[in-house]
């Protein structure tokens, strides 16, 4: 079946605005949209009335949930869809240098979901819940993009060379407290490819988050530097795309090749995201 498509971005992908999602399954459409994700790396769907169900069972079509828990106690824990939210179970919002909103603030630093988990991400699945009166934009920016005009001095410090990651080194960079948090400090480092290659389309995309933090072969020193000016390359204008939410929008998007970040909002008021990680698998161009 053919897919109707806008682009979302002039260089990477693409908005769909006349399917259902609640209508995808395997043999209905799924190999249709997996082809678009893997060519255009992201891929944005409007006027969705998606339950938690839908949004999970969706997301089981392009592999296993990253299930944080059972990761890290090793064992079978529930999967629970996760609220990326300053609400509190009361309804009243955290104050805006809590922990829990600082933990939020973190976000808004150029990441690659899961950089740090023993299984990486494939992709990270969104929608809104809650939406405040201003700001909390999400922003997309494609490495793959980036990478076709990466000035050569940068590649040839990441061409061929793994990078280690770990959360604590990102969460440090908001606030030493958080960085401390159990659930952030208990995650070892992890090493990656810099460079990644698509194996459904061979092109290749740079693999690096504000969690990495030395460069095999490198000091940390020179390698925060290196990784900087990276990050700083691939998020210049022209390779960003910048959401600004409505309640239905469902935003898909390939972690081995887009960075992203959350914006601020006015703190006083309430913002919810529903997201939803899918591990990569066998298949999917990591060494694990």
């Amino acid at each position: 079946m053919f897919i109707n498509t806008k682009p979302l971005h002039p260089t990477f992908g693409v908005i769909i605005e006349d399917l259902d999602l609640n209508q995808v399954s395997k043999n209905f459409l799924y190999k249709e949209i997996r082809e678009l994700f893997e060519n255009y790396s992201a891929i944005l769907f409007k006027n969705q009335k998606i339950s938690n169900d839908a949004h999970i069972s969706f997301a089981k079509l392009f592999g296993e949930l990253e299930n944080r828990e059972a990761m890290a106690n090793n064992s079978d824990v529930e999967f629970e869809l996760s609220l990326v939210t300053n609400q509190k179970k009361d309804k009243s919002v955290y104050d805006e240098f809590d922990i829990k909103t600082l933990d939020l603030k973190a976000n808004m630093l150029w990441h690659t979901d899961s950089t740090f988990l023993p299984i990486p991400a494939l992709a990270n699945i969104i929608t809104a819940k809650i939406i405040p009166s201003s700001g909390g934009e999400t922003e997309l920016a494609s490495t793959r993009v980036a990478l076709k005009k990466l000035p050569k001095d940068l590649y040839h410090y990441i061409k061929d060379k793994k990078i280690w990651h770990n959360l604590s080194h990102s969460r440090k960079q908001i606030n030493e407290q958080l960085a401390e948090e159990t659930y952030i400090n208990r995650w070892p480092s992890q090493k990656w490819d810099a460079i990644l290659k698509n194996p459904m389309t061979g092109e290749k995309s740079i693999y690096i988050a504000s969690h990495s933090y030395q460069i095999e072969g490198m000091s940390e020193l020179n390698s925060q530097k290196i990784i900087t000016e990276v990050i700083n390359f691939c998020t210049q204008d022209e390779f960003v795309y910048s959401h600004s939410w409505s309640l239905g929008d469902v935003l898909i998007w390939d972690e081995r090749s887009i960075l992203h970040r959350g914006r601020p909002w006015p703190y006083e008021q309430p913002r919810t995201m529903a997201s939803i990680c899918v591990s990569v698998g066998e298949n999917d161009g990591f060494k694990i």
